[in-house]
């Protein structure tokens, strides 16, 4: 579950224990329809997939609507639909913060790399980042960057996955993660990007489809009056932390009571009713009121900088640019996905609100201790069973299993064409390979790829993994991006320049955030306040530095090599902006 792309605040509720649930077998036999159903599109497109651009990139025959559908698919993930609804259901309007967040990146890649990236590419970002550089070690920095931002992701997916699973289905956590990685590794290696496209799609429809009708029920309950859903909201929350307040009140006493009679066990009592005190003070704040999430400016921008910049920076959205047939189906594919997705992110806002007022209140969906089971990402599931009963629920639990193995699909893939068509074919290779072995050894590395998910999966199953992906998004920002956009705008940019600049990003944003509070403290378990960098968002720093670093380093490399790099950017900047000379669709 892509969890990382919010901080740590998702951890505790699907990186804790997990207590294993009844047999929910309308979900099981939802998910084994689905999957049944997309093993069969893999088929169909294993049938279809000849070449190495069929393999890589559909033929580049897949249409801008289905594009941008599958795009939507592979943006709309687990995290977003469990994540931002349980950011709204637990502090109201600032949970919007990441829906925007993650919104308005696409602005960016609408108007400035979606068109050159097609005409410039092939298959993967790194055919761009090198197209006037030197393949070598532009090639090998970028599917460094590449492979660094597929792991923490997948990492995060898997351990979603089996937390996810053994929740709702009341499957055992290994098993699930194992599951997950052999589906995926089957779409992959049979079906290539186009069974991995047709599978984003279907997610889609369906995750749409079903959060539209949660959405629906909840504005029916209200009598389809937003403000009058505000209004509940907010209600509810202000009677549960008065409810909180009285608790906190009574442990204070217990506690006083106990300190002054030296009771053994006193120290619990204090410890308990100050966790009372805090919930108190967290749930007495207006959900309607921003900086509930980010108070601090730095984080905030760094944060936005994050979302923005890196959503650009992403390999396997880049990836998507290459499955259609021109600029303009480039084009049409982010306008499509910016449609459905900006709606999907309204439906997840309504969806957090609904959960406050319907699920909040029903004390069927809570522990003995009066705590959401299975913690707050939770809520959307527990407002599907609201909202639709058993039926609906099993269809949203299947919907969300599938919408992991999808995102999965499509990171596996992005990482096996690092290692083949760039390592491998570009780097090792220098170009002497024919299709058909570039080809087996993506295969080789997607099997690679999913046996060590599935191992790490096992292996984090008790870590915290909620910043993982947003380390991916801050190093797909710091690294990938700022090489990216340099190499299709600035004449300027040389190779010692892109793989000096781009590494800097790529560690600053590694260290910076292993030195934060997201790891030293919170994963780690070092002393709070005890953290080497304040922040838990390095984007401002890291991205600066790889944007100067790219520059310092450019503009005093003054060797032969460089100076044909330079005069090499006029014939690629025509390129790309005409699309002369571009990858076309593939010939069946």
């Amino acid at each position: 579950m892509a969890l990382a792309s919010l901080p740590t605040w998702a951890a505790g509720a699907i990186d804790g224990p997990v207590t294993k649930q009844a047999m929910n077998w309308h979900a099981i036999i939802m998910f084994f329809m689905f999957v049944a159903f997309t093993l069969g599109v893999t088929y169909w497109a294993a049938r279809k997939t000849r070449s190495a651009k069929d393999f890589y990139s559909a033929g580049g025959g897949i249409t801008g609507f289905q594009n941008g559908l599958a795009i939507a698919g592979d943006y709309m993930s687990a995290a977003s639909f469990l994540g931002i609804s349980a950011l709204v259901f637990d502090t109201g309007y600032d949970g919007l913060i990441y829906s925007l967040g993650f919104l308005v990146g696409w602005p960016v890649i609408t108007f400035l790399v979606a068109e050159r990236l097609r005409n410039l590419g092939k298959y993967t970002f790194a055919d761009v980042a090198s197209y006037r550089l030197q393949q070598g070690p532009v090639r090998t920095f970028a599917a460094t960057g590449t492979l660094v931002v597929v792991a923490l992701y997948l990492i995060a997916q898997m351990v979603g996955a089996g937390k996810l699973i053994q929740l709702l289905f009341g499957m055992n956590y290994n098993t699930a993660v194992v599951l997950v990685g052999v589906l995926m590794v089957i779409y992959v290696i049979f079906g290539g990007m186009l069974a991995t496209t047709w599978v984003q799609i279907i997610k889609a429809v369906l995750l749409l489809s079903g959060a539209s009708f949660m959405a629906f029920m909840v504005l029916k309950h209200v009598n389809f009056s937003v403000e009058g859903m505000f209004a509940q909201a907010v209600h509810v929350k202000q009677a549960g932390a008065q409810l909180l307040a009285i608790k906190a009140s009574a442990a204070s006493e217990v506690a006083a009571q106990a300190v002054a009679s030296n009771a053994p066990d006193a120290a619990t009592l204090v410890e308990k009713a100050s966790d009372a005190a805090k919930a108190a003070v967290k749930a007495a704040k207006n959900i309607m009121a921003p900086g509930g999430l980010v108070s601090n400016p730095i984080d905030a921008i760094s944060l936005g900088l994050a979302l923005m910049f890196g959503t650009a920076g992403l390999p396997h959205i880049l990836m998507r640019f290459f499955t259609v047939k021109d600029a303009q189906a480039a084009r049409k594919s982010v306008f499509v996905a910016t449609g459905f997705i900006g709606y999907f992110y309204i439906l997840t806002f309504i969806i957090g609100f609904g959960a406050i007022m319907l699920v909040s209140t029903d004390p069927s969906y809570k522990d003995a201790a009066g705590k959401l089971l299975g913690g707050s990402n939770m809520a959307a599931i527990h407002l599907s069973h609201a909202v639709g009963g058993d039926l609906f629920l099993g269809f949203i639990s299947a919907v969300a299993f599938a919408t992991i193995l999808a995102v999965v699909s499509g990171l596996t893939l992005s990482g096996a064409s690092a290692v083949s068509h760039d390592l491998y074919a570009s780097v090792w290779r220098k170009g002497r390979v024919d299709e058909a072995t570039e080809i087996r050894v993506s295969k080789y590395a997607t099997v690679g790829l999913g046996v060590v998910a599935i191992l790490l999966g096992i292996m984090f199953e008790k870590q915290n993994i909620a910043f993982m992906v947003g380390l991916a998004f801050s190093i797909a920002a710091s690294a990938n991006f700022p090489v990216l956009f340099l190499s299709m705008f600035w004449k300027g940019l040389t190779t010692r320049g892109a793989v000096i600049g781009g590494y800097s990003g790529l560690i600053c944003a590694v260290v910076l955030i292993v030195l934060g509070p997201a790891v030293w403290v919170d994963t780690l378990g070092n002393a709070k306040g005890s953290e080497l960098f304040p922040y838990k968002n390095p984007a401002i720093f890291s991205m600066t530095l790889a944007f100067l670093m790219t520059w310092i380093f450019s503009i005093t490399d003054k060797s032969a090599q460089a100076d044909s790099e330079r005069a090499a950017f006029l014939p690629q900047f025509i390129r790309s902006m005409t699309g002369v000379g571009a990858e076309g669709a593939s010939k069946h």
